[in-house]
């Protein structure tokens, strides 16, 4: 391939070797140039050669230009539409310090606990927040979306009742994306959804193991459902409720009716509407079922000191961990979403929550007494933010045209009747100007004492968020300094490598970020009218484009808003393409042993039958070992799940053959995307075989991992399985199930990678890949003879990451775990530790990070060796020396600890490193076992302390 097309200026940018010293690293390891090394590691049978048909890659400047003229084809309006979403304000000292902050949306998920107290205190709150406003007594640390909280909940209830019912129960009052993305997860699983009344208590119970309610209801009404629980309660039927997170500022919370598990969106806790997403949802539920919560837990324990510490609670509770065995596939959060809206409660405080739900209550009530009066019927009588009004003998979308106007946005509910939903955002002037779309005139406002006709008794009347966190920051300094001090705590992207394998941690630029926050992309309701959402059609159509021509697949869909939603989603296309074609007994997922642990998940929740393929010494899938397993199901293979470059970090030469044999059985190939960074402009897993894969937009594509999440994985297909894509209501073409609350899922953030794209062009991209490839060759050269490389492909090289052996150190009673801690002192983010293989790290650079942080981190790993030999040698005890008591701690010195090395060694032990500014961890190690046997996983509240005193 030539080289002779001039990269964009922005290349050298997110590229962090610089070429002189790209020469320097590729003569060490012996190459003349990135094509030699490129050519020499990927193999000849599957390499792609020839230019990516995609623009040249232009500046920042001119990325962001056109961008903005594409956004500019939105129109902004006023929503009234809700159905789950809702204006908000975002205070501008989160928006500023946490949204638009690197050290909140660079970091990593928290699982080593040390480095992460900041991320973990706050999502520890949310968990409070929700238990406390909900009335439940446990709470996960967010899910996705408030469909797929959904349907969590209803597998929650499947697998925690005694009855044997395969029905679940779902009110026609809840909103009805909520309906179809649980009818979606139920189906694969045997579950049959059942449509009610939840206003009709004289149900069949007899089959059903639970239901699903809506408070306040899609229409906005505010059901009495205690009748209703007690009859399903009286079945031995679980009950679920959807709720609102502010309307439970006012209202009596779903444990007063006897809900077993409450479900929603804290969406409107300060984050944007973004077209629907990236925004947190919850579940919460009672203690007994804490074992069964999918998803992530922050539970505090305590430190090697003694001291209070966060961490992830039970294993972490992604149930993918327990592959085929698994209820739910959830690896994505939605963590810097759930940090944002505690934060907004944190600085509103209960006494302000309540200020902003009672103002949107008098408003809707006083709008409905204008209608009433101006002769209009709204339809019920006791409602929050959201009523529907009969349009009479006008058409509906007539109705909704003058609305549009006038700049408000109705719902449309059917041809006689459109809904509206108030919220914070609108002031005195829009209730003027909404009156005036029905001719009304805007009666006398009776101020706070707006009537409300809602019973007395359906307000509740405790106390909530008593604990001090919700009232310590209500000035914007106290805020900032907290948010400073929280950060202060991590280690994210600004402040280190993080070189975790298999998560490519690589630069988020601030020019990728920028449009995030353009109204045109963030204040676009999901449901908007097709004609205001032009831009984000024509930026989604054009970002669809591109990644098809990198992946040399012929479609894609955007929809699922997690790695592990693209997977299901996959599957589900495959499982309708073998249906489509009458092979309903294709039903065994092929899946090589070494997969990420929600290949197995994502496959049992499509009802597939999990058969593991053996991997041979080298890391390489066993052919003789597959050839086995399709003779032994003839006909019923449907798929093979592989991951390209192996998850071992290797090109595996064998791959063209395993497609070949898969097809030839009938099945279908899915080549999971987790590791493309190392593929981008090198080879399409489209053309060398795979019918489907899923991308991690939040990987390889710039979208920051947020500590946790948001995340977007969208499916990519070739054209034979593109009528099983998840339908968007745009793609007519695509009929598939939906597995997102939103169209296109968490579409606010699909700019950053369209922009990504776009600076980086055909060349900058394949140039990406063959640094990322070089880097991680790069480390393994070095390190090398301190740490055995565990698997290698061609000519000794690996792909875009390597695994250090670190299990013989264990015989001298050096584990992977004190490496990882030791990690810290030296100022790094541990790599990915024990996975694919217990007992070893596996180390990612990726291409941003330049040669001066490849070498500091290489050096701090070659000291850690030299540790480990004064322990090996006797010069340290085994049980006192600076890898068994890292990570050290402030406290440790302050309180003089006595080691057998000087305190030079355990603080600042890179003689080489500017310890000018110094990452002191704020807690010591922290004691798993502890924190699982002593669960705690919201703040008790303040009368608890009080009756302790």
């Amino acid at each position: 391939m030539s080289n002779a097309t001039p990269l964009s200026p922005f290349v050298s940018r997110h590229i962090g070797p610089r070429d002189h010293e790209i020469r320097e690293m590729l003569s060490m390891l012996g190459y003349e140039s990135l094509d030699h090394l490129t050519d020499t590691v990927v193999p000849n049978g599957i390499a792609y050669r020839d230019r990516l048909h995609l623009s040249g890659g232009v500046s920042e400047e001119e990325a962001l230009a056109e961008l903005k003229q594409i956004a500019s084809k939105n129109r902004v309006v006023k929503n009234l539409i809700g159905q789950g979403y809702y204006g908000t304000f975002t205070p501008k000292v989160i928006l500023r310090n946490v949204l638009e902050n690197p050290a909140w949306y660079t970091a990593y998920t928290p699982y080593q606990p040390e480095i992460s107290q900041g991320r973990l205190e706050v999502l520890f709150y949310f968990q409070t927040m929700v238990c406390e406003l909900t009335g439940m007594e446990i709470a996960g640390a967010s899910l996705l979306d408030e469909g797929t909280a959904a349907a969590e909940a209803m597998t929650l209830c499947l697998r925690s009742t005694k009855k044997k019912g395969t029905q679940f129960l779902v009110a026609k009052q809840c909103h009805r994306q909520t309906i179809e993305l649980v009818e979606t997860r139920a189906k694969p699983l045997g579950i049959e959804v059942v449509v009610v009344d939840q206003a009709d208590a004289a149900l069949d119970w007899a089959n059903a193991f639970g239901v699903l309610v809506q408070y306040p209801a899609t229409d906005g009404s505010v059901p009495g459902l205690k009748e209703f629980c007690d009859a399903a309660h009286a079945s031995d039927c679980m009950v679920v409720a959807a709720t609102d997170l502010l309307a439970l500022t006012l209202l009596k919370p779903p444990s007063s009716f006897g809900a077993d598990a409450v479900i929603g969106n804290a969406q409107r806790f300060g984050v944007p509407f973004g077209y629907g997403g990236p925004h947190a949802a919850f579940l919460a539920t009672r203690d007994a079922y804490k074992r069964t919560l999918p998803g992530r837990l922050v539970g505090q324990s305590v430190d090697s000191h003694g001291k209070p510490a966060y961490r992830l609670a039970l294993q972490t509770r992604e149930q993918h961990i327990r592959r085929e065995k698994a209820t739910s596939n959830i690896c994505t959060a939605q963590a810097l979403l759930a940090i944002m809206s505690t934060l907004y409660a944190c600085y509103h405080g209960p006494q302000g929550l309540q200020g902003i739900a009672r103002r949107v209550h008098g408003q809707t009530m006083r709008l409905i007494r204008s209608l009433r009066a101006a002769g209009w019927e709204v339809l019920s009588d006791q409602v929050f933010d959201t009523f529907v009004i009969k349009t009479r003998d006008e058409d509906a979308c007539k109705l909704m045209e003058r609305a549009v106007a006038a700049g408000f946005n109705l719902r449309y509910v059917d041809a006689r009747h459109v809904g509206l939903s108030l919220d914070e955002t609108i002031s005195s002037e829009d209730l003027v100007e909404i009156a005036g779309i029905f001719q009304a005139q805007l009666v006398e406002s009776h101020g706070d004492s707006e009537r409300s006709t809602l019973p007395v008794d359906g307000f509740r009347d405790d106390a909530y968020m008593t604990q001090s966190v919700f009232h310590r920051y209500r000035s914007e300094t106290e805020m900032m300094r907290y948010l400073r001090r929280l950060s202060e705590m991590d280690i994210a992207l600004d402040r280190a490598m993080i070189p975790l394998g298999s998560c490519t941690m690589k630069l988020n630029a601030a020019s990728e970020m920028t449009p995030v926050t353009w109204p045109e992309f963030n204040a676009i309701h999901p449901f908007a009218p097709a004609d205001q959402t032009v831009g984000y059609r024509e930026m989604i159509a054009s970002l669809e484009s591109m990644l098809c021509e990198i992946t040399g697949y012929d479609s894609i869909s955007l929809q699922p808003n997690a790695g592990s939603q693209g997977e299901y989603a996959g599957l589900l296309a495959i499982k309708r393409y073998h249906e489509s074609r009458g092979d309903h007994q294709r039903d065994i997922c092929l899946i090589p042993s070494s997969a990420h642990g929600t290949n197995p998940a994502s496959a049992q929740m499509a009802n597939m039958q999990v058969v593991v393929v053996k991997c041979d010494q080298y890391g390489n899938i066993d052919v003789a070992d597959l050839d086995a397993k399709i003779a032994a199901y003839p006909g019923r293979v449907a798929a093979i799940m592989i991951t390209y470059p192996s998850t071992h970090g290797v090109f595996e030469e064998v791959v063209t053959e395993v497609c070949e044999k898969v097809h030839a059985a009938g099945g279908q190939v899915y080549i999971d995307g987790a590791n493309l960074n190392a593929l981008v402009g090198v080879a399409k897993p489209g053309k060398f075989g795979g019918d489907v894969s899923h991308l991690n937009l939040h990987k390889t594509f710039c979208i920051p991992h947020g500590g946790g999440g948001p995340g977007v994985g969208p499916v990519a297909v070739r054209s034979h399985l593109a009528p099983f894509l998840p339908k968007d209501g745009v793609n007519a073409d695509r009929q598939g199930p939906i597995v997102s609350s939103a169209p296109f899922g968490s579409a606010s953030i699909l700019p950053i990678s369209w922009m990504y794209i776009r600076m980086m062009g055909a060349e900058g991209l394949r140039r990406a890949t063959q640094v990322a490839i070089l880097n991680a060759n790069y480390i393994a050269h070095r390190l090398k003879k301190h740490y055995p490389i565990l698997y290698t492909g061609h000519r000794g090289l690996v792909a875009h990451e390597c695994i250090l052996d670190t299990r013989p150190m264990g015989q001298h009673h050096v584990s992977v775990e004190d490496i990882a801690k030791r990690l810290i002192d030296y100022g790094f983010h541990a790599p990915t530790m024990s996975f694919p293989v217990g007992g070893t790290l596996m180390i990612e650079p990726t291409e941003s990070e330049s040669l001066q942080e490849l070498d500091r981190f290489c050096r701090a790993m070659a000291l850690i060796f030299e540790e480990y030999e004064k322990v090996r040698e006797g010069v340290w005890p085994a049980d006192n020396n600076p890898l068994h008591n890292a990570p050290h701690t402030l406290d440790t010195l302050l309180e003089g600890a006595e080691f057998p090395y000087s305190r030079r060694e355990a603080v600042c032990p890179d003689s080489e490193q500017d310890y000018a500014v110094k990452y002191w961890p704020p807690v010591g190690r922290v004691d798993n076992v502890y924190g699982d046997r002593n669960l705690v996983c919201a703040c008790p509240p303040m009368e608890t302390y009080a009756a302790a005193e």
